[in-house]
């Protein structure tokens, strides 16, 4: 299904919701807070520009990636291309920031597809070594599940992973008539820190990921089934875990020393 407006026509499939709210819009700059000099921008999902226009008056260039070539188009018609603004037409899942960017420190922000953001947070680690931050517009529920603790309904992979590697900053709520085609849902604004006193090792970060999966597979198992073929009872109470316990209720430090554990003793998994 696509949606229409201004003779440009929203595609579903992409999850476009664009945002149209100027005060939303100039908050987020805010947020931002743009500098020519010290940091590299790079926004993904450009849609009309809404956000890109403005931001790049305070930029010497700006990087933006979209994967629809009728964004492409729009950028190029509407002569967006100047020496400030570098268009790359690409899935962002596939994009290699390292590539492009190589060690310059990088500013991510956008107005995220809702149907790729949680996989785009996890694929981002990847690069996390030379990101500053990310400024991102999530779906509400997702935004939730950043910064759950154990025993919430929205804890889960995601939230382990993120805490482990960042600072999460929830800053502001977006009603859903601050975009165009209308959300049925809440968005929420999240800049994303890099903590600077972790050690970003990929190995550990591709553990992490499988054991959180392993765990919330099933999540209404109890753990030790689980991890039946990976942990013993044993081991789990050694580590303060009680077996009996569902994933959601283990605190993420124990998912943490459960991936060291694997790391320390090189187990294949």
């Amino acid at each position: 299904m696509k949606y229409k407006k201004k003779k440009f026509f929203y595609k579903k499939h992409f999850g476009q919701c664009f945002l149209k709210n100027k005060k939303i819009i100039d908050k987020i700059i805010k947020t931002i807070s743009p500098e020519k000099k010290k940091y590299t921008y790079c926004e993904i999902g450009p849609g009309l520009a809404s956000l890109t226009k403005p931001i790049s008056i305070f930029l010497n260039k700006l990087f933006v990636i979209d994967i629809d070539k009728d964004v492409f188009k729009y950028f190029k018609k509407k002569k967006f291309f100047s020496n400030k603004v570098v268009f790359f037409l690409e899935n962002v899942l596939k994009f290699n920031f390292l590539n492009i960017f190589k060690k310059k420190k990088i500013k991510i922000f956008g107005n995220l597809p809702y149907n790729i953001s949680t996989i785009l947070i996890l694929k981002l680690l990847k690069f996390i070594s030379i990101i500053k931050d990310m400024n991102f517009m999530f779906q509400k529920e997702v935004a939730l599940r950043l910064f759950a603790k154990p025993g919430n309904k929205n804890y889960g992979r995601l939230s382990i992973i993120v805490q482990k590697f960042f600072k999460i900053f929830i800053l502001f709520d977006v009603n859903p008539s601050s975009f165009y085609p209308k959300p049925k849902v809440f968005s929420t604004f999240v800049r994303l820190e890099p903590i600077e006193s972790i050690i970003y090792n990929y190995k550990y970060i591709k553990i992490l990921e499988k054991i959180t999966f392993i765990a919330f597979q099933q999540r209404r198992k109890m753990i030790k089934k689980n991890f039946s073929s990976l942990f013993s009872e044993n081991f789990l109470l050694k580590l303060g875990i009680n077996p009996n316990d569902r994933a959601e209720n283990i605190p993420k430090e124990k998912y943490y020393a459960m991936s060291d554990y694997i790391i320390k003793k090189n187990i294949f998994i």
